[in-house]
C-alpha cells in the first residue's frame, strides 16, 4: 500500500478536496471552500494545511457565527449539494460557531465545522481558553457541540481520520441525515505527521439517490387521496432541494389538489398558479387557513411541522384529519400518525402520479382554490400599495422590492416581523427566489447569509431585508461581501427596536416592555427616555457598503435602481412607518406561554384568550 505523509490537518484539507456528489447524473464539488479564522488552536494545524494547499479556496470571515450561517446559506441555495467547510481557534472561536450549528442542524443543511481543540498530550493543561472540568478532563468546550450536530468526533489520533472522514462525508451528503458535522481537532494533533494511504485522497463520488417507499405503501396512499374529498399539499423545504416543483406542478394540475407551503417551501410553485393558497398557518394566508382548518386529508411533502405550520396544531380541524407524508427522513414522514411514504420528494410524486392516472377532486373544490387565490392577491395589491408616499411601512417597502426585482432574484431574511410578512405577501415566482431562515429563525442570519446565497449563485440579485434589531446584531459580514467582490443588496429598516417581539409582547398585554431602544431615564429609572442617536446607515458605511439614506417611495425606487447598477454591496436605509397589517386568518395562531398569575390587566385578559385558543388544539394520533 503506497501511503504519504502528512499533518493531520494536512490530511483533512486534501481529503475534503476530492469530495463530489453525484444525482441525476450531474457532478457536483461538495466543499467548495473553508471559512476560518485563525488563532492558537487551528493557525498552526488548519491554519498551515490552507497556506500550503491553494487547492482549497480560502474565505476569511469577521465572526464564526457568522461564517457558518454564510456555509448553511450557500448548501441550501446549492439544494444541500455542496457546502463549505469552517474552522476555528479554541475556546471561544469554537462556541462562537455554537449558534450556527444549532441553525444548520434544525433547518436540515449540511455543514463541516472544524474547531479547535485543547493538547490531545495533555502536556500543556490548561491550555490558554481551556474549560477545566475536574470529573473528567477529556470535556472541553467542544463538546458543546454534541446535541446540534447530526455527526461529532474528536480526532486523539492522526490515524482516526481514516475512519471519521468517511462517515463525516456520508451524513454531510445524506438527505436524510445532515446537519452539522463537527470533527474537533486537537491542536497539537492538527501538526503530527502520519502516513496515510493514498487511497483516502482519491476522488470520491457520493451517489445522492431518489429512493422510494415500499409499494404497498403507495397503493395505500392512493387509496387515501381517491377517497378523499378535500385533500391539501402542505409543501416544505423538501420539494425546493429535491428540486421537485416541476413534478409538483404536474401533480397538482392532473389531481386538483391545491398547495399551501411553509417557510421553506415557499417557491415550489408560482404565487398565481391557480392551484396555489400561499402562506400555511400562524402566518398564513385566509385561503390556506380556511381550507386547512376543512381538510380530510393533509399530505406533507418534506415538511417537518413548525408550530408556525400547524398554527400550533390547530390548523387541522376535520374530525376525521389523515396525514400522508412524504418525506426523505423517516422520523419527519412519522410526524401526525401519517402514512409514512418515506423517500425523495420528486421521485414519490412521480410514482403517485402514475398511480392516480384520470383522478381529479371536484370542480367545486378546485374553483373555491383558484377563487382564494385570485382574493389573497388582491389583498397582497392592497397591502403593496403605497399609502403615504412620503413614509413607508414595512408591507409598501416589501411591495416596492417584490416588484423591481426580477424572477430569479431572491429575497432573504430571518428574523423579526419581516418572516412573517414576507411569507404572506412575496409574490414568489421563482423555486430559489425566497429563502428564509425560519427552523431557528436567528438574529444575525440576513448579511451572512445573504453572503452564502450570492457565492452559491452570483448571477442573481440577492435582496437582503433586515430590521435594526437584526442588523445590530451581526453587520460584520458587509466587510467580508466588499472583501470577496459579491455584491448584495441590504434593505435596512430601522424601526427603533425589536419590532416583532415588541408586537408580541403588546398582544400579552406586556406594552412593549424591553424591546424599544430607548435611553435610560433618569427620572424614572426605566428606559423608556429619548430614542437611542444611533447612525446604523452611518455604520454600513464605515464596513465598506455603498450606502443610500431614502425616506419615500421616489427615493426607495431610485435607490433599488442605482443599487442594481453598483458592483459592490450596497445598503439601502430606511425608517419604516408604523404598520398596515394584513389580519389572522382562521386558526392563525401561536402559542406562547402567558402567566397564569398577573396584576396587569392586560396579561389576565391574554391569558384569557389564549385559554379560549387552547381549546382548538388536536392531538394527531
Amino acid at each position: 500500500m503506497k501511503t504519504t505523509k502528512l499533518t493531520t490537518a494536512q490530511a483533512v484539507i486534501r481529503f475534503l478536496d476530492q469530495q463530489y456528489v453525484e444525482r441525476d447524473g450531474v457532478t457536483h464539488k461538495f466543499i467548495a471552500g473553508c471559512f476560518g479564522i485563525f488563532g492558537h488552536g487551528n493557525v498552526g494545524g488548519i491554519g498551515q494545511a490552507l497556506f500550503e494547499y491553494p487547492a482549497m479556496q480560502y474565505y476569511q470571515s469577521r465572526n464564526e457565527q457568522a461564517m457558518v450561517h454564510t456555509a448553511a446559506a450557500y448548501a441550501r441555495m446549492k439544494n444541500r449539494l455542496s457546502t463549505l467547510a469552517c474552522t476555528s481557534s479554541i475556546g471561544p472561536g469554537a462556541t462562537n460557531m455554537l449558534t450556527g450549528a444549532a441553525a444548520a442542524t434544525i433547518n436540515r443543511v449540511p455543514v463541516l465545522l472544524l474547531p479547535g481543540d485543547i493538547f490531545a498530550s495533555r502536556h500543556v493543561d490548561p491550555a490558554l481558553q481551556q474549560l477545566e472540568y475536574p470529573l473528567a478532563p477529556d470535556v472541553t468546550v467542544n463538546d458543546c457541540f454534541r446535541p446540534v450536530s447530526r455527526f461529532w468526533d474528536r480526532i486523539n489520533r492522526p490515524e482516526q481520520l481514516i475512519a471519521s472522514l468517511p462517515q463525516a462525508l456520508r451524513v454531510l451528503t445524506s438527505p436524510a441525515d445532515t446537519g452539522t458535522v463537527t470533527l474537533c481537532l486537537p491542536q497539537d494533533v492538527q501538526a503530527e505527521a502520519f502516513d496515510y494511504p493514498e487511497e483516502l485522497f482519491h476522488r470520491r463520488v457520493w451517489f445522492i439517490p431518489r429512493p422510494l417507499p415500499d409499494s404497498q405503501l403507495l397503493d395505500r396512499a392512493v387509496a387515501l387521496i381517491r377517497t378523499a374529498k378535500r385533500p391539501l399539499i402542505v409543501a416544505g423545504g423538501g420539494v425546493i432541494y429535491s428540486e421537485a416543483s416541476a413534478a409538483l406542478h404536474a401533480f397538482v394540475h392532473a389531481t386538483g389538489i391545491p398547495v399551501t407551503e411553509t417557510f421553506a417551501g415557499k417557491g415550489s410553485l408560482p404565487y398565481d398558479d391557480p392551484h396555489q393558497l400561499g402562506a400555511m398557518g400562524a402566518t398564513g394566508t385566509e385561503g390556506a387557513n380556511a381550507i386547512g382548518a376543512e381538510a380530510d386529508l393533509v399530505i406533507g411533502i418534506g415538511t417537518r411541522y413548525s408550530d408556525f405550520t400547524t398554527a400550533s396544531k390547530t390548523a387541522f380541524q376535520h374530525p376525521d384529519v389523515a396525514f400522508i407524508n412524504i418525506n426523505v427522513a423517516e422520523f419527519d414522514a412519522h410526524k401526525h400518525a401519517a402514512l409514512p411514504l418515506t423517500g425523495d420528494a420528486r421521485a414519490v410524486l412521480e410514482a403517485l402520479a402514475e398511480r392516480l392516472a384520470g383522478h381529479r377532486v371536484d370542480a367545486a373544490y378546485r374553483d373555491r382554490v383558484a377563487a382564494y387565490n385570485r382574493s389573497w392577491d388582491e389583498k397582497v395589491a392592497w397591502a403593496y400599495a403605497v399609502e403615504d408616499a412620503s413614509r413607508l411601512s414595512q408591507a409598501e417597502i416589501i411591495g416596492l422590492v417584490n416588484t423591481f426585482s426580477d424572477p430569479a432574484d431572491v429575497v432573504l431574511c430571518a428574523a423579526g416581523s419581516l418572516p412573517g410578512d414576507l411569507h404572506k405577501l412575496w409574490r414568489t415566482r421563482n423555486p430559489k427566489g425566497f429563502h428564509l431562515e425560519y427552523g431557528y429563525s436567528c438574529m444575525g442570519y440576513e448579511i451572512a447569509g445573504g453572503l452564502g446565497a450570492k457565492m452559491a449563485c452570483p448571477e442573481r440579485e440577492i435582496y437582503v431585508m433586515v430590521g435594526d434589531g437584526s442588523y445590530l446584531m451581526m453587520s460584520s459580514e458587509i466587510a467580508t461581501s466588499v472583501q470577496e467582490g459579491y455584491k448584495l443588496t441590504i434593505i435596512l429598516i430601522n424601526n427603533d427596536g425589536f419590532a416583532s417581539i415588541g408586537g408580541l409582547s403588546r398582544s400579552l398585554g406586556m406594552e412593549g416592555f424591553g424591546t424599544q431602544y430607548r435611553e435610560r431615564n433618569a427620572e424614572t429609572g426605566h428606559l423608556d427616555g429619548g430614542l437611542l442617536p444611533v447612525d446604523l446607515a452611518a455604520n454600513a458605511a464605515s464596513l465598506g457598503a455603498h450606502v443610500i439614506r431614502v425616506q419615500d417611495e421616489g427615493s426607495f425606487n431610485d435607490a433599488l435602481r442605482q443599487a442594481k447598477g453598483h458592483t459592490k454591496t450596497t445598503v439601502i436605509y430606511i425608517d419604516a412607518a408604523p404598520e398596515r397589517k394584513l389580519a389572522g386568518y382562521g386558526h392563525a395562531w401561536w402559542e406562547v406561554p402567558i402567566g397564569a398569575v398577573a396584576e396587569a390587566t392586560g396579561v389576565r385578559e391574554a391569558h384569557a384568550r389564549m385559554a379560549v385558543a387552547k381549546k382548538s388544539q388536536r392531538h394527531h394520533l
